[in-house]
């Protein structure tokens, strides 16, 4: 039998171990079992005795000796990554590796199985110049299946010293495979993009880290809020819920911003206080790299009724914490998940555009959504507090 049949064998009553660990609320009461009827163990753990067996039986009756290490902690992992694809299983001899180094490929690789999903690749950066796009599919890192690496080990590949180099192997339109190497380099923080149109200013936010709600504050500080304002976070890739809820406020949005919910603990709702001088109209531009807290600050904004145009989010509004093992390793796991103000559960569903607008990167951005705009019925206006 393969290897990789003994892994899915060994994850399959692991599952209900290492499953996702966000506390499901408000799920109805279920029916009592007949009288007479047998019930089911409900213990999760309980097929866990049958794992020892087949772990002694593939030692003694495998027709190679097999590493038996490397059978535990592979299906470890893919037990991990069937609840998340986020998820990762680090040995001791992982948590000892030196850093990688401070260069950065400028993109995110979302694993999914044996490939790995471009989420985002940063304006400007090494794989921007390559040719990379949101939505590649990655089958080889640097040589490796992206398969046989966990997403911590992924993450850590797309680093290393400056100037290195770095080959991917993804698939092209036609289906071949082709490798693309890419000159890893520092990031540089993104910078704020404001567009004055006629009518229209159009603001394109790179992330959402610290101190940036306090720099819009400055920069829309002199500008006409009688008229619209076009958010652009289709390349907003990282930063904090915090402040992305601190820039809400600062457009006058106030209530109820989010909701997280972490595993035993209560859920814990995020509130904001309008503060800010509220805009004529507001219109939102999302897409494939809108990613974790700009999702959460989008799927507020859509609630509170302002027009979104662009593409679906993918569904990362996800926070992760590292478990120590007894034996020296850890685990990463998806232990918070934020969602959003309309409902959605951001750890998988994204938020959808009121209207799919796909551009290039040449395009008129603010034209764009302004035409169509003005062919939208219109929406609420958010009223300062």
């Amino acid at each position: 039998m393969h290897a990789r049949t003994w892994l899915s064998i060994l994850s399959l009553p692991l599952v209900a171990a290492f499953t996702l660990p966000v506390v499901q609320q408000g799920n109805p009461a279920k029916p009592q079992p007949k009288a007479g009827v047998k019930v089911a163990p409900q213990d999760p753990l309980a097929g866990l005795s049958d794992i020892q067996d087949v772990l002694s039986l593939v030692q003694q009756n495998y027709v190679d000796a097999p590493d038996m290490e490397k059978v535990v902690s592979g299906g470890v992992q893919a037990v991990l990554e069937r609840s998340h694809p986020l998820n990762a299983y680090l040995t001791a001899e992982d948590l000892r590796l030196p850093d990688p180094g401070p260069a950065e490929a400028g993109l995110i690789v979302v694993k999914r199985g044996i490939y790995g999903t471009v989420a985002a690749v940063t304006p400007g950066g090494p794989a921007a110049k390559a040719g990379l796009q949101a939505g590649d599919v990655i089958r080889k890192v640097d040589g490796d299946s992206v398969g046989r690496l966990s997403a911590w080990a992924l993450e850590r590949k797309l680093r290393g010293p400056e100037g290195s180099s770095l080959d991917l192997y993804r698939y092209n339109a036609t289906g071949d495979l082709t490798k693309t190497t890419i000159t890893r380099q520092r990031p540089v923080l993104g910078a704020l993009g404001l567009k004055q149109g006629q009518g229209s200013l159009l603001l394109s936010l790179p992330d959402l880290g610290p101190g940036r709600a306090e720099e819009i504050r400055k920069a829309l500080a002199a500008a006409d809020h009688g008229q619209t304002l076009v958010l652009d976070l289709r390349q907003c890739q990282k930063g904090s819920v915090e402040e992305a809820a601190a820039m809400a406020g600062l457009l006058g949005l106030k209530g109820t911003f989010a909701t997280l919910q972490e595993a035993g603990k209560p859920e814990r709702s995020l509130a904001v206080t309008g503060t800010g001088t509220p805009f004529a109209r507001l219109a939102l531009l999302i897409g494939r790299s809108t990613l974790g807290a700009s999702e959460v600050f989008a799927a507020c904004l859509k609630k509170n009724g302002v027009r979104t145009f662009g593409e679906r989010t993918p569904g990362l509004g996800v926070e992760r914490t590292r478990f120590a093992l007894k034996q020296g390793g850890a685990v990463e796991l998806v232990s918070r998940r934020w969602v959003g103000l309309g409902g959605e559960k951001l750890d998988r569903q994204g938020i959808s555009p009121d209207q799919v607008l796909r551009m290039a990167d040449t395009e008129d951005a603010l034209a764009r959504v302004m035409t169509a705009l003005q062919a939208a019925p219109p929406a609420p206006t958010v009223k300062a507090s």
